[in-house]
């Protein structure tokens, strides 16, 4: 009997064991996760990164502008990288990048095509001059439009000053300045789209045989066969194949090959309702119609491409350029996704890698670096991939931006309305700018966990019994769950008892944040911070019997209140 009884313990164990050992093989397995750019996995990276590029100061960015070294270009990426991420055009971060921008365009009329990564740093002063304010900075980009395109090889490609016409191009470098084309593109600077034609076909001939890029495109000319670029050193690499990838989805795009690629569902403007949509003329129109060029070339060399990465995946090496790698890898699998009509992807799965290897590189001051990219560009380039900066930047410039800047994070607790300017930061009289958005059809992904903890109720007893009235009308009839979460939080931080019976209509609300707000709210109004029981996940005989017991504690203290229908 006892042999017996040890078999069956011996079984059980067993039984209890192998679902242990499998969850455990899980939890310790390389398998992503599904992270997303808002998960806080991810935005606690972004925090410490931008903690990190806060800290940096004039010997971490030496660039001289004007010399066209790169090094100016720096200061303009980190500006760049710390404004997608935080909108606010009052951090000294970007003050500097946008006055070194200044200069930097301001030095082209005397340096004209000398230094070797002037295409590189006009590429990303454009980048930031749109996204800050492209009406205020229309001449610097007008500028720089002149005068990329007018050192554009002859043969369409883009490269170092020294190239001669018919010269080997710079993959690389092209994909920035049809980035930077891109971008003026979407603004209305007027462009010859006969050069983003010849920049494309040029792109299309130096496509490997195989199906990548290489840095050094070798063109065998016009209307001859694509040949071997070779691979190692400046030949084919996985980081060139997407640039070269990108650079042609970049320039279908701007030629609107795949038509409009703006998004119907999307406002365009991270944390605005769906309701809005921002009207941009495209003053652009007649002027691309005057550039032919099928999208079928362009398909087709991205789909040979895709056929050489699956049979060649990525490995990473100390080699690398890992972090430019990176941004690229984002950006082309954003233009990919509208070229082919593809939703928008939060999570896809070389996004969840590039995320568990960003997690495990990150150093300890928030920065991220190599033996080849130092900490300034390397942290830039891992920000903007970790918020799909250019997935972000599409849906933007095709909707359009609220005059001069755009990006109403979903985070709000970085947001300030200036006129019809999103700015950066939180200021105490945003209650009513906040309510003139979630009114026009529900907040967007705006929530109440991302209200910033020091907003405040106007101090005019007029404004704030008006902002009071539009948040229990919002509480008590919105069709956004986003909206009734704000206004509900807000009402809680009242400290007015006149807001006591929408918070108990908001109980029965169907989302459940917006229950649990509207409890914990009752509880600090009234003090009673045990409240009249209620569970975080109430049942609803729950629910009807602490309503039932707020109104008569209301009573109490308001005896001449009548609960409506419409409180019940």
């Amino acid at each position: 009997m006892t042999k017996i009884n040890q078999k069956k313990r011996t079984r059980r164990a067993r039984c209890l064991i192998a679902p242990l050992a499998l969850v455990f093989a899980l939890a310790t397995s390389s398998t992503s996760f599904g992270y997303k750019p808002t998960d806080p996995v991810v935005t606690r990276m972004v925090d410490k990164g931008l903690s990190y590029l806060e800290t940096l100061n004039s010997e971490d960015l030496p660039g001289q502008p004007g010399t066209f070294s790169g090094s100016a270009g720096e200061t303009v990426l980190v500006a760049y990288a710390h404004y997608k991420c935080r909108h606010d055009p009052e951090s000294p971060v970007v003050k500097r990048g946008l006055d070194t921008a200044v200069k930097i365009v301001n030095a082209l009329q005397s340096r004209g095509a000398n230094g070797l990564k002037r295409n590189y740093e006009l590429a990303i002063c454009v980048l930031l001059f749109a996204e800050v304010d492209a009406e205020r900075y229309r001449p610097q980009m007008e500028a720089i439009q002149k005068s990329l395109l007018s050192y554009q090889y002859g043969n369409g490609a883009f490269g170092y000053p020294m190239g001669k016409p018919d010269s080997e191009g710079d993959v690389s470098q092209t994909q920035y300045a049809l980035l930077a084309i891109w971008t003026l593109d979407r603004n209305g600077i007027p462009l010859d789209y006969g050069k983003v034609v010849r920049a494309a076909q040029w792109l299309l001939r130096v496509q490997d045989t195989g199906g990548g890029w290489p840095y050094f495109g070798k063109d065998p000319g016009i209307g001859k066969p694509n040949k071997s670029q070779g691979v190692g050193g400046k030949g084919v690499s996985d980081s060139m194949a997407l640039a070269g990838g990108s650079s042609v989805l970049i320039a279908g795009d701007a030629l609107r090959l795949w038509g409009d690629t703006g998004d119907d569902t999307d406002p365009g403007i991270a944390g605005l309702p769906e309701a809005i949509k921002i009207y941009k003329e495209d003053k652009n129109t007649v002027r691309r119609k005057r550039a032919q060029m099928s999208q079928e070339p362009i398909k087709s060399s991205v789909g040979y491409l895709n056929r050489w990465r699956k049979a060649n995946p990525y490995k990473k090496t100390e080699a690398d350029y890992y972090f430019y790698r990176l941004y690229t890898l984002e950006r082309f699998e954003s233009f990919f996704e509208i070229a082919n009509g593809l939703p928008k992807d939060s999570s896809p799965a070389w996004y969840n890698q590039g995320v568990d290897e960003l997690r495990a590189s990150q150093q300890s001051e928030g920065d991220w670096k190599n033996n080849h990219e130092r900490g300034p560009v390397a942290t830039s380039f891992a920000l903007l991939f970790l918020i799909r900066s250019t997935q972000k930047t599409i849906f933007t410039m095709s909707q359009g931006s609220l005059a001069g800047g755009y990006g109403l994070p979903s985070d709000t607790t970085d947001i300030r309305v200036d006129g019809t300017q999103i700015k950066g930061r939180p200021v105490a009289a945003q209650v009513t700018d906040m309510l003139d958005i979630l009114e026009k059809d529900g907040g967007g992904e705006t929530e109440g966990k991302s209200l910033p903890d020091n907003l405040e109720l106007s101090k005019d007893p007029t404004t704030r019994a008006a902002q009071l009235d539009r948040l229990e009308r919002l509480v008590r009839g919105s069709r956004s769950w986003q909206a009734r979460r704000v206004a509900a939080k807000l009402l809680s931080r009242s400290d007015e008892l006149r807001v006591v019976p929408a918070l108990i209509f908001a109980l029965s609300d169907p989302d459940e944040p917006v229950k649990l707000y509207a409890r914990d709210g009752l509880r600090f109004l009234s003090r009673r911070f045990e409240g009249f029981g209620m569970s975080d996940q109430p049942s609803r005989v729950e629910v009807e019997r602490a309503q039932q017991e707020w109104r008569d504690w209301y009573r109490s203290v308001n005896p001449k209140y009548v609960f409506l229908d419409y409180d019940l």
